[in-house]
């Protein structure tokens, strides 16, 4: 698991997917700090690690990289169990506010470089 609060370039990004099935990299996006974690098998696990360091739950949102689609649309997949929150208004795996869909995509396109 590591914390990336400055960048991780898109190669390193593609040596965590190819550890994985389905070659992809999940993450824990902090959108208030503006933080992600990557790099675990649970995207729980990565949710734990942040709330342990200082995120807030409601700030905390599960997603998934395609290294291999990089610079394109899917590349950022907002599907995770972390995200199922029916009490907040999230009834589904997905980020269903388009405002917080598009934060994430900020602070993702910020830290994930070429």
């Amino acid at each position: 698991m590591r914390l990336i609060t400055d960048t991780i370039s898109i190669t390193e990004l593609e040596r965590m997917a190819s550890k994985m099935f389905n070659h992809l990299v999940k993450a824990v996006v902090d959108i208030n700090q503006g933080i992600m974690v990557v790099d675990a098998e649970l995207h729980a696990d990565q949710e734990t690690f942040l709330l342990e360091h200082g995120s807030e739950q409601e700030h905390l949102w599960g997603i998934n990289l395609h290294p291999a689609k990089f610079g394109l649309e899917d590349f950022i997949e907002f599907d995770s169990m972390i995200n199922l929150r029916p009490s907040w208004g999230n009834v589904s795996r997905g980020v269903e506010d388009e405002r917080v869909q598009q934060q994430i995509i900020a602070i993702v396109s910020r830290l994930v470089v070429a």
